[in-house]
């Protein structure tokens, strides 16, 4: 209940206080000449339950494209959507899913339901919790998109990415705390101010060394060069 109340009064103080932001960003997407200014992407949410999460719409639509990751070379991303992308700013809306209570401000990423159907049983556990808009494995893997970047974006993701992230995720359920939320959303703004890398040993105090190993071998692979598919860019 605390933790419900304080994401609502979060929310709603953020959305007051980005209010003319969310209105200039609202007016350059139309201007843009993009379809509608926001985006509404089928996701997974507690328990199970389908959710719809809101966002700036940063890419031009396609009804060819068959799959939900996005990397960083896809040729759907709009100029705007790449500045929008690139300073998290497209995910402001989503404070409208925490005040419906479908988000939470801190948890695990709210994953698309043709990735979920990959969840092991022990992953499924990450559904237990309200998605976040923040979060530990948003944080590692806030250039996400870097990493895909390669022809077999979704494969890679699906073997590679996904059980990375929700290693970490998993060992946030277990041992999540008010406490353990608010430092995490410390750090998210310090890294939207300062994007420094954030460290898997940061990670590592806080959550456990076995929770970031496969996160942090995935991230070297990336780095050095060794590709699951093609040639990934490094973050």
């Amino acid at each position: 209940m605390m933790r419900r109340i304080l994401d609502v009064c979060a929310a709603g103080a953020l959305l007051v206080v980005s209010s003319p932001l969310l209105a200039l960003i609202a007016g350059a997407v139309r201007l843009s000449g993009a379809e509608s200014v926001m985006y509404r992407g089928s996701r997974v949410g507690r328990h199970g339950h389908p959710i719809l999460i809101l966002k700036f719409r940063t890419m031009a639509s396609d009804p060819t494209w068959n799959r939900d990751v996005t990397s960083s070379d896809d040729p759907r991303i709009t100029c705007l959507g790449r500045l929008l992308r690139r300073s998290k700013l497209d995910e402001l809306p989503q404070l409208v899913n925490v005040l419906r209570g479908e988000m939470s401000m801190v948890g695990p990423r709210p994953e698309s339901p043709r990735y979920v159907a990959h969840y092991t049983s022990e992953q499924q556990e990450v559904l237990a919790v309200r998605p976040g808009i923040t979060g530990a494995a948003q944080l590692l893997f806030r250039n996400e998109e870097q990493l895909l970047s390669g022809p077999d974006a979704e494969g890679y993701y699906i073997k590679e990415v996904m059980p990375a992230k929700l290693r970490i995720d998993l060992a946030y359920v277990r041992q999540r705390s008010l406490w353990l939320d608010f430092k995490i959303l410390v750090l998210t703004f310090l890294t939207l101010l300062w994007p420094l890398a954030v460290s898997c040993g940061w990670l590592q105090i806080r959550l456990g060394s076995t929770s970031v190993s496969s996160a942090e071998s995935a991230l070297v692979r990336v780095r050095d060069g060794a590709p699951a598919g093609g040639k990934y860019e490094a973050s």
